[in-house]
């Protein structure tokens, strides 16, 4: 049976119709086939973790809010280890950048304690907030103790690390001066723990 004329017109408009876009249809098919090969290589996603993250810049002595915090998904394998379990609420030993996750060390507490451990860390109450004002954490100061009675001075504590200044409690407006955490070396601690019951603490920067 031979084939219609039509038919063979159709078929010979086909076959040129093909040879004049065989380069574009060589070239997708490779596509195709890279992207095939791709598929076939890459694995599944890897696992994830809840990660929280400051959802702004956050100061030193900022107490954490719940729309300070985001939780992104970080992959498990890069997610930083000691992150901070609950930080809504707590408050802030060193600044924080948008985005940056928040770790235990980052928040005033036995962790930021545990971060230093050649150091008694311990909150210390200034007489002067106004002096406060003006420490930041990271601050190294010296501290001596002022009898009231006499004037008479003796050096505490050399070189202490400000570690956190914690927000003033205007809730408690009867307590006297300012509270900071501070990193002391361990021999200094009880001299000036004691001297803050009986004693005007006095700070300057350390040289």
């Amino acid at each position: 049976m031979r084939t219609p004329p039509a038919v063979r017109r159709k078929a010979r408009a086909l076959r040129r119709l093909v040879l004049a876009r065989r380069r574009p249809l060589a070239a997708l098919l490779v596509v195709l086939a890279v992207f095939a090969g791709l598929r076939a290589t890459v694995g599944p996603a890897p696992p994830t973790v809840q990660v929280p993250v400051a959802a702004a810049d956050l100061a030193a002595g900022d107490r954490v809010a719940p729309e300070d915090v985001s939780m992104v998904a970080w992959p498990e394998a890069l997610a930083p280890v000691g992150l901070a379990s609950s930080p809504v609420d707590g408050v802030l030993a060193a600044p924080v950048r948008q985005g940056e996750p928040i770790t235990g060390v980052r928040m005033v507490g036995a962790e930021l304690a545990a971060a230093f451990p050649d150091l008694t860390v311990m909150p210390l109450r200034l007489p002067d907030p106004a002096v406060v004002e003006l420490l930041e954490a990271g601050d190294r100061i010296d501290l001596s103790a002022v009898d009231p009675e006499t004037g008479a001075s003796d050096v505490l504590a050399l070189d202490v690390l400000v570690l956190a200044i914690p927000p003033p409690a205007a809730a408690d407006s009867s307590i006297a001066g300012r509270l900071i955490v501070a990193g002391i070396d361990p021999s200094s601690a009880e001299p000036v723990a004691a001297s803050t019951l009986r004693d005007f603490i006095t700070v300057t920067y350390a040289r």
